[in-house]
């Protein structure tokens, strides 16, 4: 018989952000997790309203304060959920960020794991075997040029992309999310390991991971389902959640 366990997951979210706080839960709350296991959502707000270089970086100065306002709550783990606002700093920043973060953990006696979403991105990716991708981002294009050169950096090839060109963050949250099926129909896909329907935190995906991956014989996968396959696995549990695309099948559990 299982023994009963709950998890704290911590997250460090932008302020204009509406809908890590909805898909991470919609989908840890629906994976196979073994019996007698639960979850519990808490959030720590940084300053962020439209999505620019110097709100961004401005935004990532508040991570280790956001960082320790949850140590104070005993998370299990802590996601720095804003893939531009890492991203945007530039190649390789994540990792930096992570050892910052950890380093905040240290100082309060505590070594729970890190994630930041760019991160989990990158290793979502190297994790199904994609060398070569076709991404959505809701971005203006000089930030998605960033997201590009990022990812490119980490031995991934960007095929093909569209840029929304959505410069508010709440503007992004009110995208329709079953509007990225078209969108995606759209990409050169003809030569690329995977599809991103949605390179952006922000921007709702998981109404249309599904219906996309029917589209699609490759991966499709969303930065929020790279998020929750990290979380899952830094807590050692199976990262399996039924209609949310390739990577949370439970194939790479």
């Amino acid at each position: 018989m299982s023994m009963p366990r709950h998890f704290r997951i911590g997250q460090i979210v932008p302020s204009s952000n509406v809908t890590m706080e909805a898909e991470v839960p919609a989908m840890m709350l629906r994976a196979r997790v073994p019996a007698g296991v639960s979850f519990s959502f808490h959030s720590s707000r940084a300053p962020m309203k439209t999505v620019s270089q110097d709100e961004l970086t401005a935004m990532n100065g508040h991570m280790a304060r956001c960082t320790a306002e949850l140590l104070d709550a005993r998370m299990d783990v802590i996601a720095s959920a804003c893939l531009v606002a890492i991203m945007a700093q530039g190649r390789g920043y994540h990792r930096e960020t992570e050892t910052s973060l950890k380093g905040v953990c240290s100082k309060a006696d505590s070594d729970i794991p890190i994630v930041t979403s760019a991160g989990a991105l990158i290793n979502g990716l190297n994790v199904i075997g994609a060398r070569r991708i076709a991404l959505i981002a809701p971005y203006m294009q000089a930030l998605t040029d960033k997201v590009i050169d990022y990812i490119e950096s980490e031995g991934i090839e960007v095929v093909d992309h569209r840029s929304l060109q959505i410069p508010d963050n709440l503007d992004v949250a009110a995208h329709d999310p079953m509007n990225l099926v078209d969108i995606a129909d759209d990409l050169d896909t003809r030569e690329v390991d995977a599809v991103v329907l949605s390179a952006c935190v922000q921007m709702p995906s998981l109404p249309a991971l599904d219906a996309a991956q029917q589209r699609f014989d490759i991966p499709v996968l969303s930065t929020a389902a790279a998020t929750v396959f990290t979380l899952l696995r830094a807590l050692d549990l199976p990262a399996e959640v039924p209609q949310a695309g390739k990577l949370l099948s439970g194939r790479y559990s």
